[in-house]
């Protein structure tokens, strides 16, 4: 499975540090937390847009449950059922309340409102008079009619028959039936229908606040798994029209259950016990913080890595979704989460940073001295340990001057002139916080650390240009392979093998791996680096952290790949095959923090 990492813009992150949450924690009458994740949406976080019919299937081969419950979620989303099918029923849509019909859209067999076969469903219906004080009362009522249902409009039941296309056909047949009104929905009403047919099964109007709910199963099993848009998930589901428009879609279901459908996507599912452990503290804790996010949309949380990547229990491969041991992680820790002077803190984690994270005040601008000092930057010398799979750890992009000059060029900058040289700025942790383009009209363009990535097409702001460093600091790409270690800028060592390093407590161990030195003004940098440079490059220190370069290539040579904050998702895993639990591997990446239950 390929790896996943959460890639926010800047200006949104930075949002987030400054606004508290929107909702406060929703707890059903179990005591679950409960956590709405948005499935279909017009929100650009949701790759599902909005839906004119949203298909469900009951996993009923695997024993996960049959037949469907309707009705809606309470202000504590407890569920609140107003009618069911039977048992044999696992297949349904739902469609909003116009002339839709069943046929072959885009390769996949829908409801629409294109004409594809002679399968339609009606807007218009016939109300039979009465009043009906259950269910089980309408729904006796409409089995005495041909197409008869059971509807729920404005807080009371109604018995519906038929779906016409129009108010003449309704009409018409009104005339048959004998009694009763031809009647439509407003422009938020939604029907259920049993998939490929035009038969209602339960029709919903409650106006611009009502919000469908579906709960699969009547059966009373443990775990429902449905299926909806190639995934299964757990938990019900809720719909509603936002505007009057499409259907937006909403799966609703506990913490735990949605923290297994992040774990095994955000992180490799087969990875170390304690680093998924790390994984869905971290993804619990976000969530938590981050209830309500976008509540403009009716959901709390985004299924995309825009929030968390979230795809519930899987789909048809069997390499894909939760595994045991991702299970596993998520049970072990249920309800533990992260926390800072006893606030859920902020996380943020990537795949990875190429040797070390960057401090949040210089990616974001965030208060790191008083409000969040736990999103500073930190050395890794873990992650290193898996550069041999993890293919973002070193990458290098490599342009000639030419090509250089029209990769900015395509995001708009330097018109007509050509490239000169670039200026880097480097932080004390060795990563590019900014880069003048000198051009060779005399102009220049001055390009901050949130658009780096894009500008340059590289995948972190780790890196170095044609191996220069500015005086005095470490390259802060990958490791050096470099031998040569130096020692008081006297004495120098052929390597680490058989050196020992003795620890302020007195404590011996053998030296391996990266070797990190502290300077007497606490700047920290990578024993043995070095710089490297070509016959067509010029380099030019221009100050403690500034390197100028130029020439006819411009290699950028790095590591890592994500926004440079927070946890390292290869570095939990290099922590936890050494041995470290999932709390110091949180702690480690977020000092201050403590590890906790919410």
């Amino acid at each position: 499975m390929g790896k996943r990492l959460m890639q926010f813009a800047a200006a949104v992150l930075a949002v987030c540090l400054a606004i508290p949450p929107a909702e406060a924690v929703t707890t059903n009458r179990n005591g679950n937390v409960m956590i709405r994740v948005g499935l279909a949406s017009s929100s650009e976080h949701v790759p599902t847009g909005e839906l004119e019919a949203a298909h469900l299937e009951n996993n009923n081969s695997m024993g996960y449950g049959s037949g469907y419950r309707f009705g809606y979620y309470d202000s504590s989303l407890n569920f609140v059922e107003l009618a069911r099918t039977g048992p044999s029923t696992i297949q349904v849509a739902v469609l909003k309340t116009q002339n839709l019909y069943y046929g072959s859209v885009g390769g996949k067999r829908t409801y629409s409102s294109s004409i594809t076969s002679n399968i339609l469903v009606g807007c218009y219906h016939i109300q039979i008079p009465g009043s009906f004080g259950s269910f089980s009362d309408a729904s006796a009522a409409a089995s005495q009619y041909s197409g008869g249902f059971v509807a729920w409009i404005n807080g009371a039941y109604q018995v519906r028959v038929g779906a016409y296309a129009s108010k003449g056909e309704a009409e018409a047949a009104l005339a048959k039936v004998g009694s009763g009104t031809v009647v439509g929905t407003s422009s938020y009403g939604m029907s259920v229908v049993k998939t490929g047919s035009n038969q209602i099964l339960f029709q919903y109007d409650e106006g611009e606040s009502g919000r469908l709910a579906i709960q699969p199963d009547v059966t009373g099993v443990g775990e429902t798994r449905t299926w909806f848009s190639d995934y299964k998930y757990r938990g019900g589901f809720q719909y509603y029209r936002r505007g009057g428009g499409n259907l937006t879609v909403v799966n609703v279901l506990e913490l735990e259950d949605y923290i297994n459908g992040v774990v095994c996507y955000e992180m490799g599912r087969e990875w170390p016990l304690e680093a998924l452990k790390t994984q869905a503290v971290c993804a619990r804790t976000y969530v938590m913080k981050n209830l309500g996010k976008h509540e403009s949309y009716g959901f709390d949380i985004c299924p995309s890595d825009s929030c968390q990547v979230y795809h519930g229990m899987g789909s048809l491969r069997t390499d894909y979704g939760p595994s045991e041991v991702s299970m596993r992680a998520v049970a072990e820790t249920a309800g533990m989460v992260a926390k800072y002077n006893g606030k859920l803190a902020e996380v943020f984690y990537v795949s990875s940073f190429g040797g070390a994270s960057e401090d949040a005040k210089n990616i974001w601008g965030t208060d790191t001295v008083n409000e969040y000092p736990y999103l500073r930057g930190v050395v890794d010398p873990y992650e290193a340990d898996l550069d041999s799979v993890n293919a973002m750890s070193p990458w290098t992009v490599s342009y000639t001057a030419a090509q250089l000059t029209q990769q900015l060029q395509s995001k708009g900058l330097g018109t007509g002139t050509s490239v000169a040289s670039l200026e880097l700025t480097y932080s004390q942790l060795g990563n590019v916080l900014q880069v003048v383009v000198r051009w060779a009209n005399g102009q220049s363009n001055t390009i901050g650390v949130d658009r780096i990535r894009s500008r340059f097409g590289v995948n972190s702001i780790r890196f170095t240009v044609n191996g220069a460093v500015p005086n005095g600091m470490a390259t802060p790409s990958q490791p050096s392979n470099s031998s040569d270690i130096f020692v008081n800028d006297t004495g120098k060592l052929d390597g680490l093998e058989g050196k020992y390093i003795i620890s302020g407590t007195g404590s011996v161990s053998q030296m391996d791996g990266t070797v990190y030195a502290i300077s007497g003004t606490g700047t920290v940098s990578e024993m043995g680096g070095s710089s490297g440079g070509g016959s067509t490059t010029t380099v030019t220190p221009t100050g403690s952290g500034t390197v100028t370069v130029s020439g006819s290539t411009y290699v950028f040579s790095g590591g890592g790949w994500g926004h440079q904050v927070g946890m390292s998702q290869y570095g939990t895993n290099a922590m936890a095959r050494r041995g470290f639990t999932y709390n110091e591997i949180v702690e480690f990446y977020f000092p201050g923090v403590q590890v906790t239950h919410y």
